[in-house]
C-alpha cells in the first residue's frame, strides 16, 4: 500500500511525517527519516489491530449542466448575440467613465 506522506520541519530542530485521511497519522522525529519510521510504525499497529482499507464505489451524477451542452447550435442568432456581447463589453471597457 502507498500513501501520500508530508514531511515538514517543526520548531526545535525535528521533522514531522503526516499522512492524509482516511489514517490521519503524524509521527515526529529528529530526521525526516526518523519521522518516516515512526509513521510506518504508527501505521502497521493501526493495520495489525483490525482495522482494513478498502475502496467503495460511490455512483456519481452526471453533471446537470452536460444537458444544457449544445442548446444553441441551430440557433440562427446565435452568433449574433455573441457578437453584440463582445461589442458591449468592448464599449465598457473603452468607457472612462465607467467603474
Amino acid at each position: 500500500m502507498e500513501i501520500p506522506v508530508l514531511i515538514e520541519p517543526v520548531a526545535g530542530n525535528g521533522y514531522r511525517a503526516r499522512g492524509g485521511e482516511p489514517l490521519a497519522l503524524s509521527a515526529d522525529g529528529a530526521t525526516p527519516a526518523e519521522a518516516l519510521a515512526k509513521l510506518r510504525q504508527l501505521l502497521h499497529e493501526r493495520l495489525q489491530s483490525g482495522s482494513r482499507l478498502v475502496s467503495l464505489e460511490v455512483p456519481s451524477e452526471d453533471n446537470p449542466w452536460r444537458k444544457m451542452a449544445g442548446i444553441f447550435k441551430d440557433d440562427p442568432l446565435f452568433d449574433a448575440w455573441q457578437q453584440a456581447i463582445a461589442d458591449y463589453r468592448r464599449q465598457v471597457d473603452d468607457d472612462p467613465d465607467h467603474p
